[in-house]
């Protein structure tokens, strides 16, 4: 059977790029909430995109985080600090998704792109240095 890793982490890579994209757009266009789904989205592919080269996957996004902690942070692969992004990422996501009268501020949206800008550009360097893409 063909191992296609390497084009699942860089499918998933590229749908990252996308997502981050849309939250630009939509943060730009003032709609804070789903710029914050959107570059929780752009965080969570790109663990995927990670857990695509060791052939791991979860039906959970709970699964991939805890991956993510366990494998790349406690590590010390990737900065601590990552892990506060993606699992705050996540809960507000869940909030903006699922809670009745959450609010959410341009600065609140900027900040979570930010942060997901960063997130993604970490990713790849760590990919491209430590993989032969």
């Amino acid at each position: 059977m063909p191992d296609h890793r390497k084009e699942l982490m860089q499918y998933r890579l590229e749908m990252a790029d996308e997502r981050l994209h849309s939250a630009k757009i939509l943060l730009e266009d003032g709609s804070f909430k789903d710029s914050i789904g959107r570059s929780y989205y752009a965080m969570f592919t790109s663990v995927r995109a990670l857990l695509a080269l060791e052939g791991q996957d979860f039906s959970k996004h709970s699964g991939v985080i805890a991956y993510f902690q366990k494998e790349y942070i406690k590590t010390g692969k990737l900065d601590k600090k990552y892990s506060k992004y993606i699992s705050q990422a996540f809960q507000i996501r869940n909030n903006t998704d699922y809670a009745d009268f959450f609010i959410v501020s341009q600065q609140d949206a900027a900040l979570q792109y930010e942060k997901a800008d960063e997130f993604l550009r970490v990713i790849k360097e760590y990919l491209e240095n430590n993989t032969s893409i």
